[in-house]
């Protein structure tokens, strides 16, 4: 279920940040699945989740060779 770009905000952040950043994020595809927009508002799934890209992923046990 998708839900408004400010709904989202509200509920994975604490303070929200401002709209225009999340279209800045939605731009740089920081918020994936990807957002879609329907006239000028962004709808966005529920479970989407924001990557910043700053963490990296770790390799879950890695053996040596």
């Amino acid at each position: 279920m998708k839900v408004r770009l400010d709904d989202w905000l509200a509920s994975q952040f604490n303070p929200a940040p401002a709209i225009r950043t999340a279209r800045l994020w939605i731009k740089q595809g920081k918020i994936y699945p990807a957002p879609t927009k329907v006239g000028r508002a962004y709808y966005v799934e529920k479970d989407a989740i924001f990557n910043d890209g700053a963490s990296r992923p770790r390799l879950a046990n890695r053996i040596p060779r």
